[in-house]
């Protein structure tokens, strides 16, 4: 039986990897599209040993990139994620991780023509309707990958990636940074707060379950009890945030918070959402951030800073590391409101070529095929 070939870039993107695609070399219908993702990644299948999939959901992501239909953008980015262990693939978040390399992937592809020093890329972020802008480093017209920029949860140093972030508050949860009007509700017993810019997040402490906040992601994932209530209040805020039954839905994350350790604003293990992070996702990250400068907030009162107005720069302490997201807070008749969030990251292009996929589950001859 013959296989259909696919051409694709694997990328790192942040602390996240997968295959970057162009849109016009999937199929078109979605559920086709998803089919032939599951069948590349090797899922369902909790080693993807069938495909090329990292078997964890931070390295079975898929990025597919277009030329943009807004008239502000560059390029379109739909994220999707592939759940290794399940036939599902998931396109109710972003991936600010994966966005990293949208930019880069982006000039190679000849979406984007690039300028002799920086490139700057407007990418409008599909799942979420919203727009980032990457400066790419391109000295000479060409992607340079290589530099002295270093991100927590990845080895060695790399080319910078400034990514600013454009009116993504409530992007998720129906256009609202705080989708219920409150900077505290009450949600099967445990006090949160429910905050979604860029990415929907339930905050709570941790000291609320018995926990220091300080421990490791497999300590946390061995805790069946805990996984079972945190589950049990994702369920019922999912509704509350707006995005209807989460049941099958990798959002919103959960994320427990204590007292800084290391120096940072605050301390975070993110339930992502069965799984505990690693590190914290991007827009997780701003989120979380968002939630320290917001007054009221459970991030605010275990971070004890305060509402500041103006420029802000926030460390986000995470399992391995940090996250730094740079914030603008401007007053709004009284309340404080989000006026940008801006963070760094790095990417690398790992390999380029085709993916194949078996020709019973998508026979595109004009892809190729190999015997």
């Amino acid at each position: 039986m013959t296989q259909t070939a696919i051409p694709c870039t694997l990328m790192r993107g942040g602390t996240s990897k997968g295959p970057f695609f162009l849109a016009s070399d999937l199929p078109s219908d979605p559920a086709v599209r998803d089919r032939v993702l599951l069948a590349a990644m090797g899922s369902p299948d909790a080693r993807e040993i069938d495909g090329i999939g990292g078997a964890d959901t931070l390295t079975s992501k898929v990025a597919v990139v277009s030329p943009s239909t807004r008239p502000d953008a560059d390029v379109d980015y739909l994220f999707l994620q592939v759940v290794p262990d399940e036939p599902r693939v998931d396109a109710s978040q972003n991936c600010g991780n994966m966005l990293a390399g949208i930019g880069p992937f982006a000039i190679e592809r000849g979406l984007v023509r690039a300028a002799d020093g920086v490139t700057k890329v407007r990418i409008h972020m599909v799942n979420t309707a919203s727009i980032a802008v990457a400066a790419v480093q391109t000295p000479g017209g060409r992607v340079r990958y290589d530099g002295d920029a270093r991100i927590d949860g990845v080895p060695g140093t790399a080319a910078p990636i400034a990514i600013d972030f454009l009116d993504i508050a409530g992007s998720s949860a129906g256009g609202a940074l705080l989708p219920t009007g409150n900077a505290r509700d009450v949600v099967a017993g445990i006090e949160v707060t429910l905050i979604d810019n860029g990415m929907p997040v339930v905050v709570m402490r941790a000291s609320d379950f018995g926990k220091t906040g300080h421990e490791s992601p497999g300590d946390l994932e061995a805790d069946a009890q805990l996984k079972a209530r945190v589950e049990q209040i994702r369920l019922a805020a999912g509704t509350l945030m707006n995005l209807g039954d989460v049941t099958n839905k990798t959002v919103p994350k959960m994320c427990l918070v204590a007292a800084p350790e290391h120096g940072g604003a605050i301390s975070t293990r993110t339930f992502i959402p069965k799984k505990v992070h690693k590190a914290i996702g991007v827009f997780g990250a701003v989120s979380v951030a968002t939630a320290c400068a917001y007054p009221g907030t459970i991030a605010a009162e275990v971070a004890g800073g305060g509402t500041q107005l103006g420029a802000r720069s926030l460390d986000i302490e995470h399992p391995t590391g940090f996250f730094t997201v740079e914030m603008m807070l401007v007053d709004d008749g009284g309340k404080p409101r989000v006026e940008r969030s801006a963070l760094l990251r790095t990417a690398r292009a790992l390999m380029t070529g085709a993916v194949l996929v078996p020709a019973a589950v998508w026979d595109r001859t004009l892809q190729g095929t190999y015997a």
